[in-house]
């Protein structure tokens, strides 16, 4: 990827830039992620990312300002993974849902970035082309600007809230807990709850993935109709 040289945030500290220091701040993000990768995210501090690269805490912060700017920084590593085909807005609604697809893909593949990503507002040169692009693509589809703009904010939280969800799921994943509690639910009383004993086993049918394909149709038919209506005269 081309490196490209963007203006820091006003919120990160300011310090003169030197070839060494870029570098360098790639090796502490590289280490990061990889112990991220490893053991999560509460295995990860500044002292630790030190004895890695078997230097001093105090070091590090040279070239970032501390754990929240590294989480910052180790997202945008990730997110620089996605694949972005060239927009094509007359096939839209279906790359919405293969960059939905991408970035779960993406951040299954690494451990607790969903997490990292949630209540996060990232300014990475990766997350900028990624935003970027799918700016570019549904304003060239002729959706409103008001649409655009709340689809990446919904889009982003989407992904990352289902693979957050699946990632707990997968740590605490239990069959038979999982069997008592659906035993539980269609034996409830009837008188009571009609509607879920009704539904019998289909309130527990499909798999993650059949559900995820599910929740961005939907999000993306929910885009289509709310376009349609706003561009109504």
């Amino acid at each position: 990827m081309t490196e490209v040289d963007l203006p820091e945030p006003p919120w990160r500290r300011r310090s003169k830039k030197t070839r060494r220091q870029v570098l360098d701040r790639d090796r502490i993000v590289e280490v990061a992620l990889r112990i991220i990768d490893e053991e999560g995210i509460d295995g990860l501090s500044m002292r630790r990312i030190a004895e890695e690269l078997d230097t001093g805490p105090a070091s590090l912060y040279a070239h970032v300002s501390g754990k929240e700017e590294l989480l910052d920084l180790v997202l945008d590593r990730v997110i620089g993974e996605i694949e972005l085909p060239e927009p094509d807005p007359a096939r839209w609604q279906e790359q919405v849902k293969a960059w939905a697809r991408e970035g779960r893909r993406v951040m299954k593949a690494h451990r607790d970035i969903a997490r990292i990503s949630l209540g996060r507002i990232p300014t990475g040169v990766n997350v900028l082309r990624s935003a970027e692009w799918l700016i570019g693509l549904l304003r060239g589809a002729g959706l409103p600007d008001r649409v655009v703009a709340y689809a990446g904010d919904l889009g982003a939280l989407v992904v990352g809230a289902y693979v957050f969800e699946e990632s707990v799921e997968e740590a605490n994943a239990d069959p038979e807990t999982y069997a008592m509690v659906a035993d539980y639910m269609l034996n409830l009383p009837p008188d009571l709850f009609p509607h879920i004993t009704s539904m019998g086993t289909a309130l527990f049918e499909g798999g993650a993935d059949e559900r995820f394909e599910f929740l961005i149709d939907v999000f993306v038919a929910g885009l289509a109709a709310v376009a349609a209506r706003d561009q109504t005269p």
